[in-house]
């Protein structure tokens, strides 16, 4: 029965750009080539191997750069199960042909919870809270002692990635299923998943951000922060797939035709409505806590406007925000492959910075330069997390099959 699924998916999705199921018996097949998981596995446990060389010399600067590398990963990771979730709560037509990219990020949880093992190692070195000396003499630390301890920190970790995993992985068994199995029930299962789970995702995330990010100078708070961190992770998750897809294209001729301009132009779109959203949630932070004008929550922003470090916010602005504003405005950059490529590697960039902007100037108040620590651990940590999506990419179709909006998707075209 599986087999016959298949081909008739096969038959009605490939007609439509003049294959035959002969030619193409696995609909929509990946490359079966080792070097497409094998080289990103390679440069990433190279780069982590140098990392760990300089984490002997300077440990400090190694747990920081480490720390900015991971949460790069895990933001790509949040995007992704945001972007399922809210694919099948919306029932979206235009994304089920690049929905598999995405889905194949939900198995980078339990990754990122062993890569975690550094963090956990270093918090000594990376949340002054952990210092009981210094909790003793602050008595705004000491206020927070009942959530910003150690084991309830490492309690709150586990919660975090069971929920992720638990969420991800259901909503990917299920797509799977669906390739074997047009059941119209599974589309009605992966509603139910999503509507649940976006609630705990959605909490847990703004739960996370305070405890890896704004923790690290726990004097500070901003009740935006949660949203914030999201509204990068969606950016960047649309960037991803941009890229991810048009290098699956390469080898994959009925891939090749399923993804189009019509939806790289939407892909697009999100890029421009997320680049926009969070320079909105960036300003509104800054304005209300400005405004308001507490010592404990300027000092912040102080910080990130001096001794050098407000050429890092300018950048922020100019190239997170300004730039990509005006370049991805003309509907011809969203439906250019090469033009795409820069505008989603240039994003991908920023979120970095962004993230960095967010996390070193706790350990470097009058040193805003980047490191080589910064860029190892980044390669290093990245080079692993795009290993295991290209990898998870191979063993099954890359779009997923049988559901009742893939024809949809496949001549999906911008009103």
């Amino acid at each position: 029965m599986a087999t016959l699924a298949k081909n008739s998916i096969a038959q009605r999705v490939l007609d439509p750009f003049h294959e035959t199921a002969e030619r193409a018996p696995e609909p929509f097949r990946p490359r079966k080539d080792w070097r497409l998981w094998g080289v990103p596995l390679l440069i990433g446990v190279l780069a982590l191997v140098i990392s760990f060389v300089g984490w002997a010399t300077d440990p400090h600067q190694f747990y920081f750069s480490y720390l900015v590398g991971w949460s790069f990963c895990l933001t790509i990771a949040l995007g992704a199960l945001y972007f399922v979730v809210i694919h099948h709560l919306t029932k979206a037509r235009w994304s089920v042909v690049v929905c598999r990219i995405a889905e194949s990020l939900l198995w980078s949880f339990p990754l990122l919870a062993l890569l975690s093992i550094p963090i956990l190692l270093g918090m000594h070195d990376l949340y002054h809270w952990t210092h009981e000396d210094v909790v003793a003499a602050d008595p705004v630390l000491s206020g927070k002692t009942a959530y910003l301890n150690v084991p309830f920190f490492i309690i709150r970790l586990v919660l975090y990635f069971l929920i992720w995993g638990l969420v991800g992985y259901k909503l990917y068994r299920f797509s799977l299923e669906q390739d074997d199995n047009p059941d119209p029930r599974i589309p009605a299962k992966q509603r139910k998943v999503s509507a649940w789970g976006l609630v705990l995702v959605a909490v847990t995330t703004a739960f996370a951000s305070y405890d890896f990010l704004m923790s690290l100078d726990p004097h500070w708070f901003s009740t935006i922060f949660g949203v914030y961190i999201f509204a990068g992770a969606f950016m960047s998750i649309h960037a991803v797939i941009a890229l991810v897809a048009i290098a699956l294209q390469q080898g994959s001729r009925p891939f090749r035709s399923a993804i189009t301009a019509e939806h790289y132009q939407d892909l697009g779109k999100m890029m421009f409505g997320f680049v926009v959203f969070w320079a909105y949630i960036a300003f509104s932070q800054y304005m209300l806590i400005w405004y308001g004008n507490i010592p404990e929550e300027t000092i912040w922003y102080l910080h990130r406007l001096e001794h050098g470090w407000e050429v890092h916010s300018a950048i922020l602005l100019i190239f997170h925000f300004i730039l990509p504003f005006l370049l991805l405005l003309p509907r011809a950059v969203k439906r250019s492959k090469p033009l795409m490529v820069l505008m989603a590697s240039w994003l991908l960039i920023m979120q970095w910075f962004d993230l960095r902007w967010l996390a070193i100037p706790v350990l470097h108040p009058e040193n805003p330069g980047i490191q080589f620590l910064d860029i190892t651990c980044w390669i290093g940590l990245a080079g692993i997390f795009v290993a295991g999506l290209m990898y998870r990419l191979s063993r099954h179709s890359l779009v997923p099959l049988n559901g009742p909006y893939l024809t949809a998707s496949l001549r999906f075209e911008n009103s």
